[in-house]
């Protein structure tokens, strides 16, 4: 195949799906196009791709699925018979059906999502796991996987002749835990709306930015990430108690899992 195009859509809330990304990006041949659709604000945004193009998929695995919001901004966008790769960046406990979930929904909007990876990242609630990773033995994997992924496209004929490779996962899928660490604001807010711009399911009210509506957040703490005056956070008695019982059972360095269709 003849691929003359690279795009990247991703939803990243902490940045960590993005270095991920970016790890694996790099290692391709051609310039990518970056399409974040994170925030609220990018729900209905929408691409069409040809048949030679490739696409990434990136996303951060919540509880063993991605994001029900990264699902459906996935699929707005659509294939045409499209070569796509899939990541689904874990914090170092399981991915559990997140893969799973990733192909089925690619596969549903004309993708032909032959290349698959879970990467391992900074645990993105949980303090003191998988500390600064992706690290450079990861990056050196995703480099790896790149390659191997380049290869496979330029010996393939067409896009017909890629194969989906089969990755664990259950259907129906694992129900989306809940999560008791809801991010507020402290009496530091000045209201400046940053977090509730970038707020992924507008948890956050633009004119009372202060506030959080608990049953639409979803626990990313992109607030947090992004608040330039450390104005918003969890309860950090509770969250490093969770912390430290966390770690002690996933804490063990998990390795990255890399599937390609034969």
């Amino acid at each position: 195949m003849n691929i003359t195009k690279l795009s990247v859509v991703f939803f990243s809330a902490t940045g960590r799906t993005h270095k991920a990304a970016e790890a694996f990006v790099k290692a391709l041949p051609l310039p990518a196009r970056w399409i974040d659709v994170t925030a609220a604000s990018t729900a209905d945004q929408a691409h069409t791709f040809g048949p030679e193009e490739l696409v990434v998929f990136a996303a951060p695995v919540y509880g063993g699925r991605i994001p029900a919001q990264a699902a459906q901004r996935f699929a707005r966008q659509k294939g045409t018979q499209t070569p796509a790769v899939l990541l689904a960046v874990f914090g170092n406990r399981d991915y559990d059906d997140a893969l799973l979930e990733m192909q089925e929904v690619a596969q549903a909007a004309g993708f032909v999502p032959f290349a698959c990876a879970a990467p391992v990242a900074e645990h993105s609630l949980m303090p003191g796991v998988a500390v600064g990773r992706p690290d450079e033995a990861d990056a050196q994997k995703l480099a790896e996987f790149a390659g191997r992924v380049w290869q496979t496209l330029a010996a393939a004929p067409s896009a017909h002749a890629l194969a989906v490779p089969a990755v664990k996962g259950n259907r129906p899928y694992k129900a989306y835990p809940s999560i008791p660490f809801k991010p507020t604001a402290s009496k530091s807010c000045v209201q400046c709306g940053t977090c509730a711009r970038a707020c992924p399911t507008g948890a956050i009210p633009l004119e009372h930015p202060n506030q959080t509506d608990k049953t639409r957040c979803i626990s990313c703490m992109r607030c947090v990430a992004v608040c330039p005056h450390g104005a918003r956070g969890v309860n950090k008695l509770l969250l490093e108690a969770a912390g430290k019982v966390f770690a002690l059972k996933f804490g063990a360095r998990k390795e990255p899992e890399f599937f390609i269709g034969k």
